[in-house]
């Protein structure tokens, strides 16, 4: 599997999430089911949270610039306090940092390349394309799965976001080989009669 793959299977969820929260009433999104978070506390909060990570890691650290450094959604992403947003703000924002992140992949750029972590330190550590890439998904499937525990917790069954249900099933090389055999048996038994 690649970014790219993973990243088109990431935004498919992403939208069935959305989907699914829009159904929601406004006060359970922003009901504070996590009491002792430091930072986040509601569903919204931890929505908010996954977007601003990628926008800061994706679009200012190894493209330079955020989608929230461009004016539409400036707001305190260090703790966001996310009720104070509608959910379609949120939503809005994510699309639009999910649709360049996407066409930045598909620009297909080198994934080898080094980007630094803090861009004004020259003794900064760096990771590679494909490694922050790698971050960012995985921070967000971890919270989307916190995300479908809350929904739980509110009493409602969450989405299936699982990879298996958006990958195509692939036929096999076995199976291939066995459809072959098959095919090969039919018709000698055709010539047969």
């Amino acid at each position: 599997m690649n970014v790219r793959e993973y990243y088109t299977y990431l935004s498919a969820a992403r939208e069935q999430l959305w989907n699914f929260l829009r159904a929601l009433p406004a006060e359970e999104l922003n009901r504070n089911l996590i009491e002792n978070g430091d930072r986040f506390h509601t569903i919204k909060d931890l929505l908010l949270h996954v977007t601003d990570v990628e926008d800061h890691w994706v679009h200012a650290i190894a493209r330079g610039g955020g989608v929230q450094q461009s004016g539409n959604y400036r707001h305190d992403w260090i703790k966001p306090d996310a009720a104070q947003y509608e959910l379609g703000w949120i939503i809005e924002y994510g699309r639009e940092v999910s649709q360049q992140t996407q066409a930045f992949l598909d620009s297909e750029p080198d994934l080898n390349q080094s980007v630094k972590l803090v861009q004004d330190d020259p003794a900064s550590d760096t990771v590679t394309l494909d490694q922050l890439m790698w971050h960012v998904m995985t921070h967000e499937v971890r919270h989307t799965a916190q995300i479908a525990l809350l929904i739980r917790q509110l009493g409602h069954v969450a989405p299936w976001l699982d990879y298996m249900r958006f990958v195509r099933p692939q036929v096999t090389a076995a199976q291939n080989s066995g459809a072959d055999q098959e095919a090969d048996t039919d018709t000698d038994l055709e010539d047969d009669l």
